[in-house]
């Protein structure tokens, strides 16, 4: 009695099939699918947006302009 038989996922599936309807089904994953997709186009969108932006300049020791990743290579390491 712990265990499901073929019978119970039988009834189920037809619970399931009159709740939601033949055409719900296949429907609802259609949008969860454009939702995936949605979400996948707006992150390459922020990225893209990230990757337009110009890199901040910081001030280096003698006052000239250095990029931060220039700066990252020319700053001793303490320790």
């Amino acid at each position: 009695m712990g265990s499901m038989s073929i019978w119970h996922w039988l009834v189920v599936a037809v619970i399931v099939l009159l709740l939601f309807g033949r055409g719900k089904i296949p429907e609802l994953m259609g949008d969860v699918a454009k939702g995936i997709k949605s979400f996948k186009a707006g992150m390459k969108d922020e990225e893209a947006a990230k990757a337009d932006e110009p890199a901040k300049e910081i001030e280096g020791k003698a006052g000239e302009v250095v990029k931060p990743a220039e700066a990252a290579k020319t700053e001793p390491k303490a320790g």
